[in-house]
């Protein structure tokens, strides 16, 4: 591999991983907050379709954006009603809500199968598009990529050095003791699910007027299953999760390069590989973290258990759990 393919490839990894990053963050501001938003599959679908819809009606990206963001947001916002204020399972309604949208999706998108419509244009920004190896990776994408990067940076400092990123993390930790210091725990978790949404929801028209333009049936289906997997892989924490999300990038871009070359490996295969993997990679970091491990873990060198103790952190304590507001 060459230094110019090698930057090709890195360059389609921060492009692939971008509607995915988009996604995860909002799952990460709505579990950080304590509520389980098990729908993310089935709203990413629901939005995407939305926004193609209207973007391809109206020729306007920006309405198709804001139709994508407004479906999101009306899901999440019924994931709060229900799991917040009335206390269903939370993670019984995300599973009703998943298969519901997928199949909502469906029906409403079929007028608008394999139609051509609007898509994000280029957008390289002037001066810095034009610098060595980093204006070919970071400022020669669109304005989808440009929000991925930003996005994490901008979240994990608001969450770490500001007064309502503690209120936050305290929702999903000691929800109680919020409540005790005269913060209205359900108005802030209404809050950050619906502002959860709504991201999932641009990341569903990220995929179908950039990404992967258009629309077909199950567009994106599984993608955002796999999105869960990486939040908690990444533990909940921001920096992590975008690691995640490239790795998952790498193994498509991987698959996909692979498909190009001479081997004799069904297409099927290489495309389902990319999940497979980040399964089984979420799956030994659970198992790592299983109580019955400790005693083992505990004898291996300290640089060791430093690692997977870093890999193993704990969700957030009261994640969906319900809170009574009296």
């Amino acid at each position: 591999m060459n230094w110019t393919q090698l930057l090709t490839d890195i360059a389609a990894i921060i492009a692939v991983s971008a509607p995915l990053i988009i996604a995860t963050m909002g799952i990460y501001l709505s579990e950080r907050a304590g509520v389980i938003n098990l729908s993310v599959d089935g709203s990413m679908l629901l939005a995407g379709m939305a926004g193609f819809a209207v973007a391809y009606t109206t020729n306007s990206l920006i309405l198709g954006f804001v139709a994508a963001a407004l479906v999101g947001g009306l899901i999440a916002a019924l994931i709060a009603y229900l799991g917040v204020s009335l206390r269903i399972s939370q993670t019984a309604i995300g599973f009703v809500l998943a298969l519901l949208c997928t199949d909502l999706s469906s029906f409403l998108g079929n007028p608008y199968v394999q139609q051509t419509g609007p898509a994000v244009p280029a957008w390289p920004i002037p001066g810095l598009a034009t610098i060595p190896v980093f204006g070919q990776l970071l400022f020669s994408h669109d304005a989808v990529i440009y929000l991925s990067l930003i996005l994490v940076p901008l979240l994990a400092w608001w969450i770490m050095r500001t007064r309502s990123g503690l209120i936050v993390r305290g929702l999903g930790e000691r929800p109680d003791a919020l409540f005790a210091r005269g913060i209205d725990v359900i108005r802030w978790r209404y809050l950050m699910v619906i502002i959860g949404g709504v991201l999932i929801g641009l990341a569903g028209a990220a995929y179908t007027l950039d990404l992967k333009q258009g629309w077909t049936y199950r567009h994106m289906a599984g993608t955002g299953w796999i999105a869960l997997a990486i939040v908690i892989f990444g533990a909940w924490r921001p920096w992590r999760i975008l690691l995640g999300c490239y790795f998952f990038a790498a193994l498509q871009t991987m698959a996909g390069r692979l498909q190009d070359n001479t081997w004799q490996i069904p297409t099927q295969v290489l495309q389902v590989a990319p999940f497979v993997v980040m399964i089984l990679v979420l799956a030994v970091v659970n198992c790592l973290g299983a109580p019955e491990l400790q005693r083992w873990i505990n004898r291996l060198p300290t640089p060791l258990r430093r690692v997977i103790r870093f890999l193993t952190s704990p969700a957030p304590a009261a994640l969906g759990q319900p809170f009574i507001q009296q």
